[in-house]
């Protein structure tokens, strides 16, 4: 005899469980829908599109709302100071060398022969050059170029910096091999060494005057590109995102501490060399286009944008 099939109570457990879901419904707190995922893969392609900018400006838009109160040349100006932003990330690699300056170059004066004088008064020789180099260069090295049909731009001498930086390190790698000549050899920084290098202080001097080079080019071109590429109502921030990868750099120097003690400190000088000159060759791959577009970016129209209350709780919503 076939043996009976059981049979699920199906009225019972729909009748229960959905007391449970008209309980859940009542008192529970009830979310609004999240949208969906295309939205955002529809938001991405829309920055991507190459006629991103061209759309915002208010001559494209049919019916323009009460917020848009700028024209469409701030929009260029505003697409000119992302272009400098983007100019920006790379100037943490540039600023891991420029931060051996007053730490690493300082202990390493302390190693060689210092005719009396501060280990640390050699980091004067930064200043003192940028004070007679910037008005040379100002004077003499850049309408030289120009007279010359060099076109020197912003990011060429930014290149350059990255270039002198790395020079600068490897001038701090080729004098710290005073470990020949110390008493001590590979451990010339420890406490135990009485003795230091016969080799003179001021063969740093190089090094100092290279960086201080590499801040003229890098550095101070930098303030420059930002100040001069953002829109009026949006240089400090832009300024503040120059300057806020300085900050970045620091942190990165955070990764080269374990080199920081005898016998690797040539291998801190001489990597920071190589990561610089890695550095400023990538940067100008990413940028040569840009430079291209130089003149054509310092030439644009000023934009103007009035700052005035929204006209009512619609546009705001609109934004």
């Amino acid at each position: 005899m076939a043996a009976r099939k059981q049979r699920i109570p199906v009225l019972p457990f729909f009748k229960n469980y959905s007391a449970v879901g008209i309980f859940a419904y009542i008192k529970g707190d009830r979310c609004p829908a999240p949208g969906s995922d295309f939205d955002e893969i529809q938001t991405y392609k829309n920055m991507r599109a190459d006629d991103f900018w061209e759309s915002a400006k208010p001559s494209k838009q049919q019916n323009r709302p009460g917020w848009m109160t700028f024209d469409d040349q701030w929009v260029d100006e505003v697409r000119r100071g992302i272009k400098a932003c983007g100019v920006f990330v790379w100037y943490p690699i540039y600023w891991l060398s420029y931060n051996q300056l007053n730490n690493n170059l300082t202990s390493q004066a302390a190693t060689l022969t210092v005719h009396g004088l501060p280990n640390d008064v050699l980091s004067n020789l930064d200043p003192f050059a940028l004070i007679i180099l910037i008005p040379l260069f100002d004077a003499f090295l850049y309408p030289t170029l120009k007279r010359i049909h060099i076109n020197f731009s912003a990011l060429k001498r930014i290149t350059a910096g990255f270039a002198t930086g790395s020079a600068a390190m490897i001038w701090a790698a080729v004098v710290q091999h005073i470990y020949k000549t110390s008493p001590c050899g590979n451990e010339a920084n420890s406490l135990g060494c009485e003795g230091v290098s016969p080799i003179t202080v001021w063969v740093q001097t190089g090094s100092y005057v290279l960086i201080a080079i590499s801040e003229i080019f890098a550095s101070i071109t930098g303030l420059e590109y930002a100040f001069t590429k953002a829109p009026k109502n949006m240089r400090s921030l832009v300024m503040a995102i120059y300057l806020f990868t300085n900050a970045f750099g620091a942190a990165l120097s955070e990764a080269f501490l374990p080199l920081l003690e005898d016998p690797l400190l040539t291998w801190n000088y001489g990597s920071v060399a190589i990561i610089s000159a890695f550095g400023g060759i990538v940067f100008w791959l990413s940028v040569r286009k840009l430079d291209v577009q130089e003149d054509h970016l310092n030439n644009l129209a000023e934009g103007h944008m009035v700052v005035t209350p929204a006209s009512n709780k619609e546009d705001l919503e609109k934004v």
